[in-house]
């Protein structure tokens, strides 16, 4: 099956979003009962700290969730760019790491993911295409200031942690070198700052998923 058919037609993009759909679908899955880490808790956490871990690296989750679709859904409207969304693709599975790290510790400490993931999925999968129609430096330059707000949010995360839960800690600076990898490809590849408007837009709906992640 082939990412990007030469021809412009509607048969071939019903195949490619057939396969984003499927992609979502795996990536709101809960982990099968053969995969899940069968734990209760960390025994170094007492039971007030191990809940706020569980809280933290549930909205961390639900982050990695976001960053799925919205890596994808540059990529597929960059398809007229075919390098441009082959690199999109390729960091949406360095991001995949990500989710599966945050996803095998939450389990870890007896968590749960956000009920509120399938609306993450969607709307960061629509931004992502609409950025990417903009065309390359909007896209890059969109993806550059995501990754810039995603590093902040750890920087936050890392600072609420508790003490003992270095289990927890460990995986989110891993992911914060990575994050700032990927934003300064983004720039390095021609993205362009983007209006302060947009930004605060961009914080907004961040700041709605950190909080409705965090409770639910």
């Amino acid at each position: 099956m082939r990412w990007f058919p030469s021809e412009s037609t509607g048969h071939a993009l019903r195949e490619r979003l057939l396969i984003e759909c499927d992609h979502a679908l795996r990536t709101l899955r809960p982990p099968s009962d053969s995969t899940r880490v069968r734990q209760t808790g960390d025994p170094d956490l007492d039971l007030s700290s191990a809940r706020q871990s569980r809280k933290l690296l549930r909205v961390d989750h639900a982050g990695e969730v976001a960053a799925q679709a919205l890596y994808r859904g540059q990529a597929l409207a960059a398809s007229g760019d075919a390098g441009l969304a082959t690199s999109l693709l390729e960091a949406a599975e360095e991001e995949r790491r990500h989710l599966t790290w945050c996803a095998q510790r939450l389990s870890e400490l007896g968590g749960r993911t956000s009920r509120f993931n399938p609306i993450w999925y969607v709307g960061a999968f629509l931004s992502g295409v609409l950025a990417g129609r903009l065309g390359r430096a909007a896209s890059l330059g969109y993806l550059a200031e995501t990754e810039h707000q995603v590093e902040a949010h750890l920087d936050d995360h890392l600072a609420r942690l508790p003490e003992a839960d270095l289990v927890s800690r460990a995986i989110l600076e891993k992911m914060k070198a990575e994050e700032a990898g990927h934003r300064q490809w983004a720039l390095t590849g021609g993205g362009k700052p983007l209006p302060r408007p947009v930004r605060a837009l961009m914080h907004g709906a961040s700041r709605a998923l950190v909080y409705g992640s965090y409770w639910l």
